[in-house]
């Protein structure tokens, strides 16, 4: 009786897995993302599901807290998998990838020595772009990747780089344990990544040749209403938040309010936010009223720190820039989009490294379906705002306080 209905159990999940799903549904991305890398890694933990990609650069493309029929969290490119490569960035989506910072200053990874930093110029190194990734173990609830990779920064400096990552699934003890709450019959799925960097090269890394950073990328799919908070040191010294690294994002889309910054993010206006180490705390989130979804973010911050600049400038110090950023996208000037989908992100800091030297962080992803008041109670444990908050943030002027 056991073997047959061990057999029955296996024979259900596999009919399960055959199903056809509506766009939307964890079970319709696993179906296309299967299509396209057979050696997919799903994570599982009893309802909770994470998608792992070495073949694309070690993200994870999506998660769910209810199986394959449940809602799919992370936002996919679907037309990004076809034709040819991108020559500035193959744009897969997925709700977290490791990119490696500085994007722009003098020690840019991502524009080649004495090359103006505009557009045309600007590339993703392949390394983190396109090339696949070694899987040194896995199983049903992690795991783990590695990659190598030689890079010239904009200062003509060679980066010899080693880069291990893990991702685990979480299960509703683990995750109420890191946020220190109480999640009672929240629907639920977390994962947190490892992710270290290692000068495997013969030089030290230093302020004079430049550093690279670990740079963590949340993509979701937007709604209309939905909004990101992130929470700041509101007596720390110096500015809040650097907001024009896309050009000045409008105050009708981000506000200031009792050490909580809120950007909308309805995929409608492109636009990019930073919040400095010395104002930066260890989480963020968002939240979408229309589907009830709560995510929230976990990452480390170090505040006394250098964090490297990230604007596509020479102009200013490559050694003061910001630990978290959000990012809204939308049209470009001649109407085309990616998107819609927005971003939240943490970095490291400067890995100024010796040969054989390592350095880590780590960066977490919650996702939360369920009664608002049950959800309310997360958010405002976790993040320190209610539900309300997000509802009524950037609703009135008079609130802004840059």
């Amino acid at each position: 009786m056991g073997l047959i209905s061990c057999n029955d159990q296996k024979k259900s999940e596999n009919m399960e897995e055959r199903k056809s799903f509506d766009q939307g549904s964890f079970g319709y991305d696993l179906e296309f993302l299967s299509s396209k890398d057979e050696d997919l890694i799903v994570l599982k933990n009893k309802e909770s599901r994470v998608i792992v990609s070495p073949k694309y650069q070690a993200k994870v493309f999506t998660s769910s807290a209810s199986g394959s029929a449940g809602r799919s969290f992370g936002w996919i490119n679907y037309k990004a998998f076809d034709g040819e490569e991108d020559p500035h960035m193959n744009a897969y989506g997925g709700e977290n990838r490791l990119w490696l910072g500085p994007e722009g200053s003098k020690f840019s990874l991502f524009f080649k020595p004495e090359s103006e930093m505009v557009f045309d110029n600007w590339k993703t190194p392949s390394a983190i772009d396109t090339e696949s990734w070694q899987v040194l173990s896995k199983d049903s609830s992690m795991v783990k990747m590695q990659k190598e990779m030689s890079l010239i920064n904009y200062s003509n400096t060679p980066l010899a780089i080693r880069i291990n990552r893990s991702v685990a699934i979480l299960g509703k003890k683990d995750i109420e344990k890191m946020l220190n709450v109480t999640l009672g019959d929240i629907q639920n799925v977390g994962f947190k990544t490892d992710n270290s960097i290692t000068n495997i090269g013969e030089n030290a890394w230093t302020k004079e040749s430049g550093a690279p950073s670990l740079w963590i990328l949340d993509m979701f799919t937007p709604s209309e209403e939905t909004k990101i908070v992130i929470p700041y040191k509101d007596e720390a010294e110096g500015k809040v938040a650097t907001t024009d690294y896309f050009g000045e994002i409008s105050e009708d889309r981000v506000q200031f309010k009792n050490g909580h910054l809120f950007f909308k993010a309805d995929g409608k206006s492109r636009g990019k936010l930073g919040i400095p180490p010395q104002r930066a705390k260890i989480t963020a989130g968002s939240y979408d009223p229309i589907n009830n979804i709560l995510t929230i973010t976990l990452y480390e911050v170090d505040s006394n720190s250098i964090y490297l600049n990230q604007e596509w400038t020479i102009e200013k110090d490559p050694l003061k820039g910001d630990a978290v950023n959000a990012y809204n996208d939308g049209p470009l000037e001649d109407g085309s989009q990616m998107g819609p989908f927005y971003e939240i992100e943490s970095v490291s800091p400067a890995a100024f490294l010796k040969p054989g030297a390592a350095l880590s962080h780590q960066h977490s992803v919650f996702h939360f379906m369920g009664a608002e008041t049950h959800l309310n109670r997360v958010s405002e444990k976790v993040l320190g705002v209610e539900l309300e908050d997000f509802k009524n943030a950037l609703s009135n002027k008079e609130n802004l306080n840059k």
